[in-house]
């Protein structure tokens, strides 16, 4: 049975999601489940405007949200290093429909935060103006996935980012070229990584950085079991983190499997309830550490469906947050995002 609705007139601006088509892609994967992730797919091949309506449209006042780039909708020709730009045109596109008015309120992709290889050094710069030209001035910023485990086992499908990315000379050369274009860096790693992270945004203090999905804890392959014993080098690595100005913090993504929280997953729908008490130690954390100004709620949909449904995610968030003010809940909840990803008009 669905759940109620908590503080449904709350505004809300779902600072991450992607949209999505996998049906050519879905005859590639294994027809044996090798790992978590690739339930995920196979449980929404398609995630596209319609899709995406209906879930902010469940009950909860979200009335914008932030495209982050999944590697959807590429060119399918042209130079490699230019290929992603078709992620931008098919997303200002879906923006621009949302935006008409006659598919409802909610101002989808109202920033877009695209892809490109930041391996490409000072040669990104031509990549960046394509994205800028076709973003139709909505787009913000990127997303190079960087999130490396020596056990593959522990990201699955998602195992394919090389090793100490946030050091390399070519990606640091790359980052030099954000701050004069107003771009921001999401930045994904997995909860190991996040000292990296920690260098990298000292280096570039001009730039404006995201850490993705709480830094993402593991309890997967080598980490099974091991989750809780390193919360404590987790939330630590949050503390340096939060010392640098420039870096904000999405909360989210624990919905994912690679946390390995028992009583979740896809046939499993665990309450609000439930989802608040095993989420708050790091929720409640990041939001101690950075403040509510640098922290925003995300949906991280379709992804986050693997442990919980669009309403209850929400629910769970709003559970957590119960005694926080309403000025703290207007920035955790729309405000933070609005400000990190210029939207302006939306809070």
């Amino acid at each position: 049975m669905s759940e109620a609705i908590l503080e449904p007139d709350l505004p809300i601006i779902d600072p991450h999601h992607h949209l999505w088509d996998w049906r050519s892609r879905l005859p590639y994967l294994p027809a044996e489940m090798t790992h978590p992730f690739e339930a995920i797919l196979r449980q929404t091949p398609r995630y596209l405007l319609d899709e995406l309506l209906a879930d902010t449209g469940s009950g909860h006042n979200v009335v914008g949200t932030v495209y982050v780039q999944c590697g959807a909708f590429y060119r399918a020709d042209g130079p490699e290093a230019m290929q992603p730009v078709g992620e931008t045109e098919f997303v200002n596109g879906v923006a621009a429909m949302a935006a008409s008015g006659i598919y409802g309120p909610t101002r989808a992709c109202a920033g877009i935060v695209g892809h490109t290889d930041l391996g490409l050094g000072d040669a990104v710069a031509e990549v960046l103006d394509a994205h800028i030209a076709a973003g139709g001035g909505r787009f913000r910023g990127i997303r190079h996935m960087m999130a490396h485990d020596d056990d593959t086992a522990v990201l699955g499908p998602l195992a394919h980012a090389a090793p100490n990315l946030c050091a390399s000379p070519q990606v640091r050369s790359a980052l030099k070229h954000f701050a004069q274009r107003q771009l921001s860096l999401d930045i994904w790693v997995v909860e190991p990584q996040l000292p990296e992270a920690v260098e990298l945004a000292r280096a570039f203090p001009d730039v404006q950085m995201v850490i993705d999905h709480v830094g993402t804890p593991v309890g997967l392959g080598r980490y099974s079991g091991k989750r809780d014993e390193r919360f404590a080098g987790w939330k630590a690595s949050m503390a340096r983190l939060a010392e640098l100005p420039n870096v904000h913090m999405k909360l989210g993504g624990l919905g994912m499997p690679f946390p390995g929280f028992e009583g979740m997953g896809p046939d499993v729908r665990p309450s609000s309830e439930a989802l608040a008490e095993a989420w708050e130690p790091y929720i409640e954390s990041c939001i101690e550490l950075f403040g509510a100004n640098r922290c925003m709620f995300e949906s991280n949909f379709p992804v986050d469906r693997w442990g919980a449904d669009y309403p209850t995610l929400w629910n769970a968030f709003k559970r957590i947050t119960a005694g926080a003010s309403s000025e703290e809940k207007a920035d955790l909840f729309a405000g933070t995002a609005a400000r990190f990803y210029r939207l302006e008009g939306l809070a």
